[in-house]
């Protein structure tokens, strides 16, 4: 007898946010966090584009925030914007027109209000102080391994940058 490990699929929860009209009920906004799961794996980005499409056919609003390097952006029609990253906010009351905000690894993260209802005051969404306080809260400077090299590997450029912000940043362990 043998003993082998059988293939089993990996079990992965997306999470995102859905803003609800509190009176009827009624999807205003969906903001999506980009995965490795919905951007780079095969099955889950066409079950994630499929719902994309599905949303663009309806007027909810979807904020689409692409944090990941790796792997190629989500379709747009229009002119090709190459970056690093990119927020496209997609109201359902302009479409097809939609904002997107790329930027790079030395930029901060741009502010953006999120949509919701025509008429209603559209809150700004600092999303570069958001991410900065929870790393803070977080305390990911102790878990995370700054030795290991980036995946994927940085632009030569943006090498020497990023070491130095390291070493400024993180003590020695």
């Amino acid at each position: 007898m043998v003993s082998i490990v059988v293939p089993m699929a990996d079990e992965v929860e997306e999470t995102f946010l859905e803003v609800h009209d509190v009176r009827s009920g009624l999807l205003v906004t969906v903001m999506e966090l980009l995965s490795p799961a919905n951007k780079l794996h095969p099955d889950g980005r066409e079950a994630y584009e499929r719902k994309r499409r599905y949303i663009f056919s309806t007027r909810t609003n979807l904020v689409e925030i692409d944090l990941l390097r790796d792997g190629e952006p989500l379709p747009m029609d229009g002119k090709k914007v190459v970056s690093d990253y990119r927020i496209m906010v997609s109201r359902g009351t302009t479409r097809p027109r939609a904002q997107l905000y790329p930027f790079n690894l030395r930029q901060p993260i741009p502010s953006f209000h999120l949509p919701l209802l025509p008429g209603d005051k559209e809150p700004l969404v600092e999303l570069n102080e958001i991410l900065h306080e929870l790393y803070g809260r977080a305390r990911y400077d102790l878990s995370l391994n700054y030795q290991q090299p980036p995946y994927p590997p940085l632009p030569e450029e943006d090498q020497a940058w990023a070491q130095e912000l390291i070493a400024a940043w993180v003590p020695d362990r």
